[in-house]
């Protein structure tokens, strides 16, 4: 078996872990710093809305030697409104003019051939009315809160109402991050982004909703026992999952990231960077949300809960009777699942745990479970 298998075994065992919950108020940190540099860029820069959104004309060239700074600056003389040129992988030119009015197309069209020296009739044109680009981002809109929507009333029902309050939240943080970086590098909002945004939605809604269920599964009958808080058993759902997580996670960027920096850098495809870049960041963004904010907060959340209040309480005190935390829970377990025997000193919960048992491995003869001494 590979290391990242061996790895990924002894995370869903509990044998190793990190503490994710314990550290919860870091990760808060990093990612309110980055919601507020995301929203700063949106402020500041704003979106560069595509054509689709905000009506003008596409005019696409036949190959060229003109550069695209130079090419710009005779679109931008031409229509009297700010241009976008990319450089297409065939040496041809894709000049986006947003703003202008129909009926100008045609001028525009002849002064871009002149100053290209290309004819005319070679330059394809297409155009877009403004009230066609407003229908287009309303319904954009209204598709992204209706998904949102449907997504929390889909949580609420399947798991509880707490969950679909942190996969909400978690989605929300993965739109800003997207949204952000989206307008601090300028790149261009199109349909395309549209789609990538709602694509990259789905993926960190599968790997919170994997973690849900671990964690919905784990703490059945946890208010029976005296060993482990919410807060440990959601940390070891976290890790029993993580690389799964991360492995979906890789693969699907591997891809994207050819789309991106290969297709849309070195090939030139511009035009495969607006759903790439969405793409990309959101499915990063996903995955981190998905394991460093969803989760700790639904711990945060249920553990304001009377019932979890008073079970950690109990487990807390039981802890400090016990000393030291131990490694492995220990064998005696109820029909739960979870340990119902008396603790010896050194039994107290480690920082990653869960309800199930564990095998011994640790300086005990084979087939003796760890934890109670005969």
């Amino acid at each position: 078996m590979s290391k990242l298998g061996n790895l990924g075994a002894r995370l869903h065992r509990g044998e190793v872990g990190y503490d994710f919950v314990g550290n919860r108020k870091l990760w808060y940190g990093i990612s309110i710093l980055i919601t507020i540099t995301a929203i700063v860029g949106l402020t500041v820069r704003g979106l560069n809305m595509g054509i689709e959104f905000q009506g003008g004309a596409v005019f696409t060239t036949p190959k060229t030697s003109v550069s695209v700074s130079q090419a710009q600056e005779y679109a931008e003389e031409a229509s009297g409104h700010d241009a976008i040129v990319q450089k297409l992988g065939n040496g041809s030119l894709r000049i986006q003019i947003a703003g202008t009015d129909t009926s100008k197309s045609d001028q525009i069209k002849n002064t871009l051939a002149e100053d290209l020296k290309v004819n005319e009739e070679d330059i394809n044109a297409e155009l877009v009315g403004p009230s066609w680009g407003d229908q287009i981002a309303n319904k954009a809109w209204q598709g992204l809160g209706i998904f949102l929507v449907l997504v929390v009333i889909y949580l609420a029902i399947a798991f509880e109402w707490r969950m679909a309050v942190a996969a909400f939240v978690a989605l929300i943080h993965d739109i800003t991050i997207t949204v952000g970086i989206y307008a601090l590098v300028g790149f261009e909002v199109t349909p395309g982004t549209v789609i990538g945004l709602l694509t990259i939605l789905g993926y960190s809604l599968y790997d919170t909703v994997v973690v849900f269920d671990s964690l919905k599964e784990q703490t059945k009958g946890i208010t029976k026992q005296t060993r482990w808080t919410y807060s440990d058993i959601a940390n070891r759902s976290i890790n029993s999952t993580l690389v799964r997580s991360v492995n979906t996670t890789v693969v699907a960027l591997l891809p994207v990231a050819g789309l991106l920096f290969i297709g849309g850098g070195v090939l030139g495809g511009g035009m495969l960077n607006d759903i790439s870049l969405s793409l990309f960041v959101g499915l990063a963004a996903g995955a981190y949300s998905s394991i460093f904010i969803a989760t700790p907060l639904v711990a945060d959340l249920k553990e304001l809960e009377p019932e979890m209040k008073a079970l950690k309480k109990r487990v807390l005190a039981k802890r400090a009777q016990g000393g030291e935390p131990a490694v492995e829970p220990t064998a005696a377990t109820t029909d739960d699942g979870y340990d119902d025997g008396p603790d010896e000193p050194g039994d107290a919960a480690p920082a990653v745990v869960g309800p199930r048992n564990q095998p011994a491995s640790r300086g005990r003869g084979r087939g003796r479970p760890s934890g109670k001494r005969r």
